[in-house]
């Protein structure tokens, strides 16, 4: 999971991963599903990763119609379930008055009213 967070954080938060694992061996399937925090960081991975090779592999990027994280269940330690809740990537700093605009500049802000995932 760490793996692919890093690379896919390039574009966006991601607040969810599901990597498939085989149930009796724990083993990956080979594939996830990765929730970034807006739309906008989803286009800009399917665009820029689809049909790439990284480590030999060819990967497929694609949106999903209806996302849905994984039931958080018992045998998931502590950490799992923290990244699960709040989302694993890198924390920006919220954009101040004083660094580029003056104070007669109106510039519209877009509030965001949760999670979109694709």
């Amino acid at each position: 999971e760490g793996d692919v967070i890093c690379v896919f954080s390039q574009y966006g938060e991601v607040v969810n991963i599901n990597l498939v694992r085989d149930k009796k061996t724990g083993k990956s399937k080979g594939f996830c599903f990765l929730c970034y925090e807006d739309q906008r960081s989803t286009v800009l991975a399917v665009d820029n990763f689809n049909g790439i090779k990284i480590k030999g592999r060819t990967i497929r990027v694609d949106h999903v119609a209806n996302y849905r994280p994984p039931k958080d269940s018992d045998d998931l330690d502590d950490v799992t379930k923290a990244l699960h809740a709040k989302g694993c990537g890198v924390k920006t700093p919220p954009h101040t008055s004083s660094d580029s605009l003056s104070e007669d500049d109106d510039v519209p802000v877009k509030k965001q009213k949760g999670e979109v995932c694709s």
